[in-house]
Order: structure tokens, then sequence, then C-alpha cells
């Protein structure tokens, strides 16, 4: 019984403290949740392209704006990882870093 209220007492204070700290981090749950949706999507979406080389693009997204960095070995890839994050459901904007180094 001791353990029980242990376990709820915690778990409200867990669920108390939180949504403070997410706050803190100037997002919400559901941007945090819906930001980690769009990465993933765009992740999926250059993944699923046989013309960018993935694994040299990273994807970073805060409220909606979908950051790519890293290295593409040409301007049509660097292009075409743009355009391709553009088009997913969610993105608002899409800024990139993206460096082209020929192979």
């Amino acid at each position: 019984m001791n353990n029980d209220r242990r376990r709820v007492s915690l778990f409200l204070i867990a669920a108390l403290i939180l949504p403070m700290l997410l706050s803190a981090c100037g997002k919400t749950v559901s941007e945090t949740i819906d930001d980690a949706t769009i990465t993933a999507r765009v992740k999926t979406a250059l993944l699923n392209d046989p013309d960018i080389e993935f694994t040299r693009i990273d994807v970073d997204t805060v409220k909606g704006v979908v950051s790519l960095s890293g290295r593409v070995t040409s301007k049509e890839q660097q292009e075409r990882a743009i355009a391709i994050a553009r088009k997913v459901n969610g993105v608002r904007d899409v800024k990139s870093t993206l460096q082209i180094q020929p192979l």
C-alpha cells in the first residue's frame, strides 16, 4: 500500500513538472510531437529518393520549420532535398545549410 502511494505521488509530480520543463524549452508537447513527426516524414521521404545520399543529410524541425544540414554531391541534389522537404505535410518552411562537395 505504501509503495502504491509513492508510485502515485511520483507519477503526479512527474505529470506536473514535465509540462513546465517542456514549456521552458519554448515548445508545447503537441509541437514537440508534430516536429518529431515532420522530421521523421522528411527523413523517410529523403531515404526513399534514389537520387539523394540520405546518410549525409541531417534533418531538424522546430515549430514546423525544417533545417537541412550536411553534404550533398551536387546542386541538383541540394535542390532536390529542399523540394522533397517542402512537399512534406506540416512543413511551414525549409532552411538549408547543405554544402556541395563533389565526390
